[in-house]
């Protein structure tokens, strides 16, 4: 059950159902979720997490979009959030993969391991990982990488805190096997 429940549209002031239409109208394919419509509650907080979306987007430039939802699915699972674990799951396997069997490059495993580090080590990423993606990535790129890893860690920690219910769409992809803190 979620600590905050969240709003509903159809009760909710116009300014409110003004922003989720325009984030429906900016990201053709994006819903407003649980977590958005929680993070509703506050508008700065929901208009401030909405920038995950500029960022991925450069993040898809940067590495390709089988990468980037990758790289996202890395840090939530190293974030032990279900809700987003599954978006990625759900990502990953309309894509026609199994998350349990991914088959990756030697680049995309040390962006995995790199982003799955950052959350690991609470940002304290070894020499022995940080090295391999210096040689591949230019330093505006590598601080766009780090900035989305950021973003997408905050993310899996407000739906972490506040239990934020995972989305009916998104059941069918959940793991078999799920943390029992957070089914």
């Amino acid at each position: 059950m979620p600590r905050i429940a969240p709003l509903i549209e159809a009760k909710d002031s116009a300014d409110l159902k003004a922003a989720w239409a325009h984030h429906i109208d900016t990201y053709p394919g994006s819903r407003i979720t649980n977590m958005k419509a929680t993070l509703s509650h506050s508008p700065l907080a929901f208009n401030v997490y909405m920038q995950w979306y500029p960022l991925y987007e450069e993040v898809k430039k940067i590495v390709g979009e089988r990468t980037a939802y990758l790289f996202a699915h890395a840090i939530s699972q190293a974030s032990d959030c279900p809700l987003c674990t599954t978006f990625f799951r759900k990502i990953i396997i309309e894509h026609g993969e199994r998350p349990e069997d991914l088959h990756l490059t030697k680049a995309e495993q040390e962006l995995l391991a790199f982003g799955a580090a950052i959350v690991s080590n609470r940002g304290e990423v070894s020499d022995a990982l940080y090295e391999p993606i210096h040689q591949v990535y230019s330093d505006d790129e590598i601080v766009l990488l780090v900035a989305f890893a950021g973003q997408m860690i905050a993310t899996n920690l407000f739906n972490n805190v506040l239990d934020v219910t995972i989305d009916d769409y998104l059941t069918p992809y959940k793991p078999l096997t799920q943390s029992a803190t957070h089914a």
